[in-house]
């Protein structure tokens, strides 16, 4: 078919690579402008531009969809259908209608629970087993749309956000395929989402990314997994020239004893408000992730010592 891809990250640029594999013509490819990054204010590609880029495919990349300019150029591509993954922007009617067959997005929840633009972090956060990716058509109501075509996936005790997104992009690009087809053949079957259940994945605050240590250790090791490792929960310890930000990127609730933030052992076992988070990855500020054995040489935290 012809079709316009619309998205962002890395999950959406894996789809579009599966689309372009599976032989569809596409017509056009959008992404979110990039903004500058890093002391040297550096304006990368993101993953979805670069792959097309890749590809020499045609590409744009609107400040928004709402635009005239933006709705005429979207009609004039004459497209049978329209895939969205993690665009990041909301689209108007005008855009929704245009292609032939409707537009349809990608949504990395079993929905209605997780509308919104963090389902895989919010899942993991709250303590989710099961999510999945869905299929759906779009329509005006955030991530409201009837449901196409569904995956399950099952969330390990260890899982972290960057460990999701990857499994979901490889089922979801694989979803994507099979549905598309289905779709051009007229085989597709549409079912209406429950009014029941509804819950919204907004979008992460930096806020959130600071580790309460008074709070249940289930909960924070949920919240270490969920934000890994992008934008990483952290906190503060002190170092020989002062506070120290470090993320923690990987970790596992233990058992374990003391004043919330109080470290128990020579192994980066913290307490919390109930039972200890141990932390099995972390990063200082400005160095690379590393491992418990190796972080501990290069920034020990001696038991007693109490972080925030």
């Amino acid at each position: 078919m012809r079709i316009a891809f619309l998205g962002t990250p890395q999950i959406a640029a894996d789809c579009l690579a599966a689309l372009a594999r599976a032989g569809h013509e596409i017509a056009c490819v959008y992404s979110q402008p990039q903004k500058p990054r890093g002391r040297g204010q550096v304006v990368r590609p993101s993953p979805v531009e670069a792959l097309a880029i890749e590809l020499a495919l045609p590409i744009r990349l609107p400040l928004s969809m709402r635009d005239t300019e933006e709705v005429v150029a979207f009609r004039a591509l004459d497209l049978d259908a329209a895939i969205v993954v993690a665009f990041g922007q909301i689209l108007p009617s005008e855009v929704l209608e245009a292609p032939r067959l409707g537009s349809f997005n990608l949504h990395a929840s079993l929905l209605p629970r997780w509308r919104g633009a963090a389902p895989i972090q919010r899942a993991i956060m709250a303590g989710d087993t099961v999510t999945g990716v869905q299929v759906m058509r779009m329509t005006e109501g955030l991530d409201e749309g009837p449901i196409v075509a569904s995956a399950t996936l099952r969330i390990d005790a260890a899982e972290t956000a960057g460990s999701l997104f990857e499994r979901a992009a490889e089922a979801g690009a694989a979803l994507l395929v099979e549905t598309l087809a289905k779709i051009e053949a007229g085989a597709a079957r549409e079912t209406p989402q429950a009014h029941e259940g509804v819950t919204y994945a907004r979008k992460i605050r930096s806020a959130e990314a600071r580790i309460d240590w008074s709070r249940p250790a289930a909960e924070v090791d949920r919240q270490i997994r969920g934000l890994s490792p992008s934008p990483g929960a952290w906190f503060e310890a002190h170092g020989a020239k002062g506070p120290v930000r470090i993320k923690a990127l990987i970790s596992r609730a233990e058992d374990g004893s003391g004043a919330p933030g109080i470290v128990l052992d020579d192994h980066l076992l913290i307490a919390c408000g109930e039972g200890a988070v141990r932390l099995i990855k972390a990063q200082r500020e400005g160095k690379a992730a590393q491992g418990t054995a190796e972080f501990v040489r290069g920034f020990p935290l001696a038991p007693g010592t109490r972080v925030s």
